[in-house]
């Protein structure tokens, strides 16, 4: 459905592969959405990319799903590298982070929201230890209702140096201040797993390429639609080839090796974030549209709303975008939901790629 923006963004980026720091397996999560190894490395193969997995949320504890992966990631001839799961609370979780690495897992992931810990939890300090003692990348769900994460996040980054923490989704929950401090944090990295445009277009504009990860967040997100939404931010924040493979895949691969991070230069900084007035009304119609949808109402009359605010006029600078916002505001409209996407969130993903259009205007789309 994404494939005519995937290859025409592909085309801006060049010859890049991307390698996911952030999806899933599993298929007891109480989110209701599911995804199986199988499903998984078929999401991948639509770009030829590659991607650590970890578990989904299980209420019954993570060792059996945490073999699961790790038996996924062995047999799928290097496309998946798997990270264990573990809830400070529960268990000996120091134990199951030693078994997992031993067993072939190459990094931690953390859930406080799901499992209802804070960073700051007694099991925590022990975990983050383990990853130092080994130079693991731990991966933290870092969305709202998770108390001081960044705080904690940076007091553990000090103490632990040689850990490696990688703030999922953007790190929404913290982004407004922590880019300010990461210069004294170097062990600090942030991943791409988002879909609001405003959040992705201050993380490349104002945190360093090198700390930033390529990630999609499957079965919520997809590789075509991450790569858009990373791709057009990253390309509108001016980033270089060599900055765009670093964020790809090069900076995960040193991580996951136990290397020496990359210095891919400094932030491009917030003069890169032009407006164009025209194009921030469709926007903004799209992310009301949005709202809408995620909240479960009906989205017809902001999506239409967009629909005209695209009628710029055929001479005008910006009706190439339009054309291409229009075309998928057709898609969307017209698109069966219970066909491909998920019910929970109904053609959204459309929707999504539209608002990076909107948001990107010195970005072409021809």
């Amino acid at each position: 459905m994404l494939a005519p923006w995937y290859e025409q963004t592909m085309a801006l980026l060049g010859p890049l592969r991307f390698f996911d720091a952030h999806t899933h397996i599993g298929v007891n999560d109480p989110d209701t959405f599911t995804c199986t190894a199988e499903q998984l490395l078929a999401a991948l193969a639509t770009t030829d990319g590659r991607a650590v997995a970890f578990p989904m949320h299980e209420p019954d504890g993570y060792p059996p799903a945490n073999d699961h992966v790790i038996d996924a990631a062995a047999a799928s001839d290097g496309r998946l590298v798997a990270f264990c799961r573990v809830n400070p609370r529960e268990g000996d979780a120091v134990a199951e982070v030693r078994r997992c690495i031993a067993a072939g897992a190459r990094g931690i992931k953390l859930h406080p929201r799901a499992e209802q810990f804070g960073l700051d939890d007694p099991g925590m300090h022990a975990i983050v230890a383990e990853a130092h003692e080994g130079r693991l990348p731990i991966l933290i769900h870092a969305g709202r209702g998770i108390p001081a994460l960044g705080a904690h996040v940076l007091e553990l980054a000090s103490e632990f140096p040689r850990a490696r923490f990688i703030l999922a989704h953007a790190g929404v929950c913290d982004l407004a201040w922590m880019w300010r401090v990461l210069d004294e944090h170097p062990n600090v990295f942030f991943d791409t797993a988002w879909w609001t445009i405003p959040d992705l277009l201050v993380l490349f504009s104002h945190v360093a390429p090198g700390r930033i990860l390529y990630a999609t967040d499957i079965p919520f997100g997809a590789p075509k639609q991450g790569i858009v939404l990373a791709g057009r931010c990253a390309l509108q924040a001016g980033l270089s080839p060599e900055q765009l493979a670093c964020v790809a895949h090069g900076q995960l691969e040193r991580l996951l090796a136990g290397e020496d991070a990359i210095d891919a230069g400094p932030p491009p900084g917030p003069d890169v974030l032009r407006a164009d007035p025209l194009l921030a009304r469709v926007g903004h119609y799209l992310a009301s549209a949005l709202a809408a949808g995620i909240a479960g109402g009906d989205t017809t009359e902001q999506a239409d709303l967009a629909r005209l605010a695209c009628h710029v006029g055929e001479d005008a600078p910006q009706a190439p975008i339009c054309r291409s916002i229009l075309e998928l505001l057709e898609l969307y409209l017209s698109f069966d939901t219970g066909e491909t996407l998920p019910e929970r969130f109904p053609r959204l993903h459309v929707l999504v790629i539209a608002a990076a259009l909107a948001a990107t205007p010195d970005v072409p789309v021809d």
